[in-house]
């Protein structure tokens, strides 16, 4: 379980590495959490934290809390560098990463448990629209 979240994610900090600016890296972040494909990952990442809260070798649950933080600062990197380049607007980094991962997190269980029904598309509406409000997008020029 543990080999295939890095795994996952290893692709996600790989692309948002590759995105040309801010906006394209949550683009691409927000594309590739809510896919047709990624409801496996969604249901072994629920089964992780779980497991997390269980287990009894500490290590498990520090080896969750740096896969937890190096989420996090994904995302707030991707935020600040779209804040560096005047994309985005924004004057509570730290909070916007907390909401957005929280969006995420919540959408991605309303998607698997369809209560009520949510598809790909709107996920990712959600999360964009999110992205646009928080970050207070600026039109490009």
């Amino acid at each position: 379980m543990v080999l295939q979240i890095e795994r996952y994610y290893a692709a996600l900090n790989e692309a948002s590495d590759r995105a040309t600016s801010g906006a394209e890296g949550l683009r691409l972040l927000v594309d590739a959490l809510f896919t047709e494909d990624t409801d496996r990952h969604w249901r072994m990442w629920f089964e992780y934290w779980n497991a997390g809260e269980h287990h009894p070798d500490q290590a498990f649950a520090r080896g969750q809390d740096r896969r937890y933080a190096t989420w996090h600062q994904q995302i707030r990197t991707l935020a600040e560098r779209g804040v560096a380049d005047g994309e985005f607007s924004c004057d509570d980094l730290d909070g916007f990463t907390v909401r957005f991962a929280a969006l995420a997190d919540g959408l991605a269980l309303q998607r698997l448990r369809q209560a009520p029904p949510l598809t790909t598309e709107h996920a990712r509406r959600h999360m964009n629209h999110f992205v646009e409000t928080e970050l207070r997008a600026r039109p490009r020029p």
